[in-house]
């Protein structure tokens, strides 16, 4: 029988060499070694309570890159003595789906159950994630799928309805100095850092265990005559790249955040966002168009010129570039954070738009309409209209709305900025109005 599972993945990885990278010697032995997530692998965790039950659920695994999700899936088989089959979706396709599905029923029969990590999972198409749907329900698998995207946008619901998904936090400064000090310990000396460069290192980890490990690595791998200061870290170490999909979830977390923060008039935090989006590569053209959605939507009439600055920021970015350029869509931003807001035009435009769909077909009344043949005249097309020009104050506070509907009030300007004028402007044409006496 033995022959059966020859060639099989065994259970637990061979030993590491030697000269393994930093980051897999000092990968976690036992789920209490793993930093910066104990809300999920402490005693009250998600994790904890299925591991101390000796009993796993099919879950996914969603966080940030470098927080550990492929070392807990590896942990968690081991803590309720699963089997570990680990595949990425980046390399796999249907064929090696098949395989390990086969092989996971093969040791199924001899009494050892299987958990499947697939990494990425996220990169599955939908008919490919349809395809666990089976296997997860009949247990020939523990399904433990890692993903650095929203599950909800990239995950099919009926996987998602199957499974907990289980959020992994970004390192804290201080997980990521555990992991320092780990791998001081590992490699018998300290890095060669003063304390201002590591703190500047852990910065520039961005939250990413293995990245900073990988760093650390890079710092042992040299001789230096003195521990290096910030600039000099700088000079000797690449800049890590924002983490940034552009058809992801964090472009959208981060222009939802962008938008609100402007709403919120806090120009502070708008700039903040502006300049994470720019400097991960967000192509000036898309922001401008969100700033000039906000000036419409969240300034509106309470100060005209917003818009005005957002049209004059798109002109002086295509006429200088970047990154001339961007100071001009980051002045756009402040002038729209620190404008006056008002969303009394947004507001109004969706009440007109829902009364024309419930009211589209009413004529709008006789007298003002257009009388271009005498046919129209004798029935009464234009009959008594009055040229507000040639009334005092030119207004003559006229009827102009269908005889079947009354009159609708969908714009409420605010007290704030220019809109407390037009708001005063609109109350006297309304006391006009009311005081006129009816027509014959």
């Amino acid at each position: 029988m033995a022959d059966l599972f020859a060639g099989l993945e065994p259970d637990t990885p061979p030993p590491l060499p030697l000269d393994a990278p930093l980051a897999d010697r000092l990968r976690p032995r036992a789920l209490a070694d793993v930093v910066g997530q104990a809300h999920l692998t402490g005693a009250a965790g998600a994790i904890g309570r299925m591991v101390a039950a000796g009993r796993l659920s099919s879950m996914i695994l969603w966080g940030p890159p470098g927080t550990g999700k492929t070392t807990i899936a590896r942990l968690l088989a081991d803590a309720v003595g699963l089997r570990f089959a680990p595949i990425s979706a980046v390399f796999s396709g249907v064929a090696d789906l098949k395989k390990v599905f086969a092989e996971a029923r093969d040791h199924a029969r001899m009494g050892k159950r299987t958990l499947l990590f697939v990494d990425e999972i996220h990169r599955f198409n939908r008919a490919q994630q349809d395809g666990f749907l089976p296997y997860v329900e009949d247990g020939t698998v523990t399904l433990v799928g890692a993903t650095t995207e929203n599950p909800s946008f990239e995950l099919n619901a009926a996987l998602l309805s199957r499974a907990q998904v289980l959020i992994l936090h970004r390192l804290g400064s201080e997980a990521l100095e555990q992991l320092i000090a780990r791998a001081e310990a590992e490699v018998g000396r300290d890095v060669p850092l003063d304390a201002a460069a590591r703190d500047a290192l852990i910065a520039s980890a961005d939250g990413d265990g293995r990245f900073l490990l990988n760093q650390v690595e890079t710092l042992f791998s040299v001789a230096l005559d003195q521990p290096l200061d910030p600039a000099g870290l700088s000079s000797f170490l690449q800049r890590r790249v924002a983490v940034y999909d552009k058809d992801r979830e964090g472009h959208y977390n981060l222009i939802s955040a962008l938008h609100k923060s402007i709403r919120g008039s806090d120009a502070n935090a708008a700039l903040y966002y502006l300049a994470r989006m720019l400097t991960a590569g967000e192509e000036p053209l898309y922001l401008l168009r969100r700033l000039t959605r906000a000036a419409v939507e969240d300034v509106g009439l309470a100060d005209p010129q917003a818009l005005q600055q957002c049209l004059a920021a798109k002109d002086a970015y295509d006429f200088l570039g970047s990154p001339e350029g961007e100071l001009a869509i980051a002045q756009a931003c402040v002038y729209l954070a620190t404008a006056p807001k008002s969303n009394a035009v947004y507001a109004a435009q969706k009440a007109a738009w829902r009364s024309a769909r419930e009211t589209g077909s009413l004529m709008p009344p006789a007298n003002i309409l257009n009388a271009p043949t005498r046919l129209m005249r004798d029935i009464g097309y234009g009959k008594g209209y009055e040229y507000d020009h040639d009334v005092e104050g030119a207004f003559s506070g006229a009827n102009y709305w269908p005889d079947d509907l009354s009159p609708q009030r969908f714009y409420e300007p605010s007290e704030r900025g220019f809109e407390k004028r037009i708001a005063e402007r609109m109350a006297w044409w309304d006391e006009r109005r009311h005081a006129q006496t009816p027509r014959d």
